[in-house]
């Protein structure tokens, strides 16, 4: 009896025992030993060709106002507003019947001045004879010879008002100076327009180019210019061609080519004036479009880094640099400010060869510690836009 009550005691004790070294121990599963797997990108330098988007105002390479040269009421308007246009065609007809009557006025001055130098030719073949016959003297001759010369030039200026009335009736019909497009046309048949009306009869664009003006401030015109010996005119001028995006977002089907700059940077903005000129063969873009340029600047050995894979603190950029010891480590990175929205390439903080969590950025922090999964960088670059996309 005594052996069975020592030996429930002793039961009861080990139970005891065990229950309390349970109790204190913690529960370990496989799955908290094991660090959580992570994309890597290993950074290789890469050619790539970015784009700088500058917005454009568009204007022709011709905007002509047409003005009156003449007072008169608009007698036929021969165009209507977008027309197309060749030089020398029919715009306006201004009635001006004042002018008409110069010419006619100016045509008699001439018969008349005729008559009177041949009167004075009279005079004068008179004179000499009676000279010849010591009838006369000869300052009486010279009397004559002054008199014909003063009726030659009183024709001369009746021909030259001739020439004036008749230039004046020209300007009764107003052609194109350009091929072109016509403009708006604030007047209608029968409206006085004078040499001082205030606004044009109307404007004719040469659109056959186009220009878009657009600015490029300091700091991206030393981006430009920093790798290069070569002075800014020169460096803007001899760029690739250019693109254009039109209003819709659509790529305009012709190229361009910088070809002009303002000579200094606006103090007022901090840029310069730059021109690019595109050629317009089917007259689809007019004068006073809006755009955007695009600038493709290739680089070398640029260091392209998926926008995921950076967060921003406080406007600043961010990526998780992978250590070799498979540690996550925050770092601040400097980028160039043209992106498409894929892709920065970074300037500073980074160098060939570092690795960077690519995805799972907001389970990161410091020290954390990492299973890489190595990504092929070319399949990421091929999920890129082909514009913007790194080419080797």
């Amino acid at each position: 009896m005594n052996d069975r009550l020592t030996s429930f005691f002793l039961f009861l004790f080990l139970t005891a025992l065990l229950s309390s070294c349970t109790k204190g121990r913690k529960s370990v599963t496989p799955t908290d030993e094991l660090p959580l797997v992570y994309p890597v990108l290993t950074l290789t330098p890469q050619t790539a060709t970015l784009q700088n988007i500058y917005p454009a105002t568009i204007e022709g390479q011709q905007n002509i106002e047409i003005r009156p040269k003449i007072d008169g009421y608009i007698e036929n308007i021969y165009v209507d507003e977008g027309a197309t246009v060749k030089k020398g065609d029919p715009l306006f007809k201004i009635d001006a019947p004042q002018y008409e009557q110069e010419v006619r006025t100016a045509e008699a001055a001439i018969k008349i001045a005729e008559a009177d130098i041949s009167t004075a030719k009279m005079e004068v073949h008179k004179a000499r004879t009676l000279v010849e016959k010591n009838i006369i003297s000869k300052f009486e001759l010279e009397a004559a010879e002054y008199k014909l010369a003063s009726e030659q030039a009183l024709l001369a200026q009746a021909q030259a008002n001739l020439i004036n009335a008749k230039t004046n009736v020209g300007y009764t019909l107003i052609t194109s100076p350009v091929d072109g497009v016509v403009g708006t046309l604030p007047y209608k048949i029968g409206s006085l327009v004078t040499t001082n009306t205030p606004m044009p009869l109307t404007t004719v664009s040469d659109i056959s180019n186009i220009f878009a003006y657009f600015s490029i401030n300091e700091k991206q015109l030393l981006e430009l210019s920093k790798d290069s010996e070569e002075h800014l005119q020169f460096i803007l001028t001899h760029m690739p061609p250019v693109e254009l995006l039109l209003s819709n977002n659509t790529k305009f089907s012709e190229k361009g080519k910088v070809d002009a700059t303002s000579g200094s940077i606006n103090t007022a903005t901090g840029s310069i004036r730059v021109r690019a000129t595109f050629p317009n063969p089917q007259n689809r873009i007019r004068s006073g479009s809006s755009g955007t340029v695009v600038i493709p600047l290739r680089l070398d050995s640029a260091l392209v880094v998926p926008q995921k894979a950076t967060y921003e603190i406080q406007g600043a950029k961010f990526v998780y640099l992978i250590t070799p010891e498979n540690k996550a480590v925050s770092t601040p990175i400097t980028v160039m400010d043209n992106s498409d929205g894929h892709f920065y390439v970074a300037t500073e903080g980074l160098t060939a060869g570092d690795q960077i969590a690519l995805e799972g950025l907001p389970s990161l922090h410091d020290g954390v510690i990492i299973e890489k999964k190595l990504v092929d960088p070319d399949s990421l670059y091929q999920k890129l836009t082909p514009t913007t996309r790194p080419m080797k």
